[in-house]
């Protein structure tokens, strides 16, 4: 099986953001990219391996 987590639950998760909210508001000003392309969509379903980078800085999803 394989487990997911989506993108404004992962920001959350790694203390990116505080809020679903403030995650949202980064996501919709396409200050979030996933495996190094813009992704906009806040439920976009991310796998171990992926990797997103915010402001800068690159984290790799390890579920």
């Amino acid at each position: 099986m394989n487990e997911t987590i989506k993108l404004d639950q992962f920001l959350k998760y790694k203390g990116i953001t505080q809020t679903g909210g403030e995650a949202k508001m980064i996501i919709w000003d396409e200050e979030v990219l996933v495996n190094d392309e813009i992704e906009t969509r806040r439920g976009k379903k991310l796998v171990n391996g992926d990797r997103v980078t915010v402001f800068g800085i690159t984290y790799t999803v390890e579920l």
